[in-house]
């Protein structure tokens, strides 16, 4: 059987649910009475403290993974940061308190689950999870899975390694803030750019941008300085295959792919976060929330409005919830 023992959880609980697709300001909408999902042998109960927002949320909602989504009602969120208040029988890794962060779909755009993360309480296998890092909130905690690991693979499929140099496209959102940092301090990158707007251009040098690129003023394809990784977070291989050097990489994790670029999408893996930790614990990695900071549970709808506009710097993280 599975365990619980301090925690009282309810029968019903607050979550934000569209039962249609549409524009998410038009059918999402904040409910009382959701069922607190069963666990599986092999996953926990997490009572969710902090959620992040990621695009794929609002594309969701739009009808983007129709063809391949689990049916609606559908409750959104990828990322979560909470406690765990019950095992599965075949849980090994936590316990019944233990304070853990995640993407919780492990194949992010194939059957996503039914009930995601916007929730009080949502079920996750414990394969996806990690203990949260000590010294980070459950707000930073919850802004990095899907962009942490997003961040990582990509890198980790251009073969990237000492000495390289990267080109990154959006270095200001909530992948490219991770792509500089890992480059550089786990990867051992030899040199990073990156293009912003101007007004996040000193963000990208505090993350470690050695240079830091305008795209309001300057093309990078007019750089006489190519490089060996070009990592595009937004979408842009037609260009970012421009940036890159003879023999080089150009990966992407959206829009249309231009050859030699190659689009992946990310494998949930909790033995990623666990790989990471000790970068966060320490600091070299840190976790970059948009100035605009966290939306409480009961502003969910502006929050995707502010993310569809493109423009966040960082991650868009909600808290507390409820």
């Amino acid at each position: 059987m599975a365990s619980s023992s301090d925690f009282t959880i309810p029968s019903k609980i607050k979550a934000w649910v569209y039962a249609e697709l549409g524009n998410p300001n038009d059918v999402l909408e904040l409910v009382s009475d959701v069922r607190v999902p069963e666990i599986k042998e092999d996953q926990v109960l997490v009572k969710v403290v902090a959620a992040a927002l990621n695009i794929i949320d609002a594309k969701r909602a739009r009808g983007f993974l129709k063809d391949d989504d689990s049916p609606p009602p559908i409750v959104p969120g990828y990322d979560v940061a909470g406690v765990v208040v019950k095992v599965g029988d075949q849980v090994k890794k936590f316990k019944v308190g233990d304070e853990v962060y995640g993407d919780i779909n492990e194949i992010s755009l194939v059957r996503p689950k039914q009930h995601g993360t916007l929730a009080e309480y949502t079920a996750v296998e414990e394969r996806l999870l990690a203990l949260k890092p000590k010294n980070l909130s459950f707000a930073e905690a919850a802004s990095l899975p899907l962009v942490i690991e997003t961040a990582y693979e990509g890198l980790e499929r251009t073969h990237f390694s000492p000495g390289k140099s990267i080109l990154v496209l959006g270095g200001a959102g909530g992948i490219g803030s991770l792509v500089i940092q890992l480059a550089k301090q786990v990867f051992g990158a030899s040199r990073v750019a990156a293009t912003s707007s101007t007004g996040k251009l000193d963000l990208l040098r505090s993350l470690g941008a050695d240079l830091a690129i305008d795209y309001t003023k300057e093309n990078f394809e007019d750089l006489p300085e190519k490089f060996d990784v070009v990592y595009d977070a937004i979408g842009q291989s037609e260009r970012a295959i421009h940036g890159v050097k003879e023999g080089g990489s150009v990966v992407t994790v959206g829009g249309p792919v231009t050859p030699p670029a190659f689009k992946f999408h990310v494998t949930s893996k909790g033995s990623i976060l666990e790989k990471l930790n000790p970068f966060l614990e320490s600091q070299i990695i840190k976790p970059v929330l948009d100035p605009k900071g966290t939306f409480p549970f009961s502003r969910v709808l502006e929050a995707i409005s502010h993310l569809e506009t493109g423009r966040p710097a960082g991650k868009i993280v909600i808290y507390p919830i409820p």
